[in-house]
């Protein structure tokens, strides 16, 4: 949203990457940024769609803050310097992660927040992996 792009990166940077008037009008251009989160969240939307019904009926605050990166290189174009671009870097590479499985955004399967367990140690059974009766040698 609108607020959290300001409270990640600071009024004054969205104003400076979003005003493109001529001159300057000296005001964040909602229509500029709106068309910036839409071309984050179609990216990131295109990642989930194999592994979650979308819209998400929780979104977590991970894929917020990595929709922001995106969204925020978008903004910066051709101009975007390395702590930009690594941003973005980073939330490409999260994202083929979950569309590829190995990371989860743990949702089950209504895509509402999974219970964390209150920090105990837990077993999962599994199958034997290396025979035990057999000697190697």
């Amino acid at each position: 949203t609108r607020q959290e792009m300001i409270d990640r990166f600071g009024e004054p940077e969205i104003r400076q990457l979003t005003d493109r008037r001529d001159p300057p009008a000296g005001a964040i251009d909602d229509t500029v940024l709106d068309g910036a989160l839409a071309d984050a969240d179609g990216m990131v939307d295109s990642y989930l769609a194999g592994r979650y019904q979308l819209p998400l009926a929780s979104v977590p605050k991970i894929l917020k803050r990595y929709a922001c990166d995106i969204a925020r290189y978008f903004l910066w174009k051709d101009n975007a310097g390395d702590t930009v671009r690594r941003a973005y870097e980073d939330a490409e590479k999260f994202l083929k992660a979950v569309a590829a499985g190995t990371v989860a955004l743990g949702l089950d399967a209504s895509n509402q927040p999974v219970a964390v367990a209150d920090g105990g140690v837990s077993f999962n059974e599994s199958r034997r992996v290396f025979g035990g009766e057999r000697e190697i040698g």
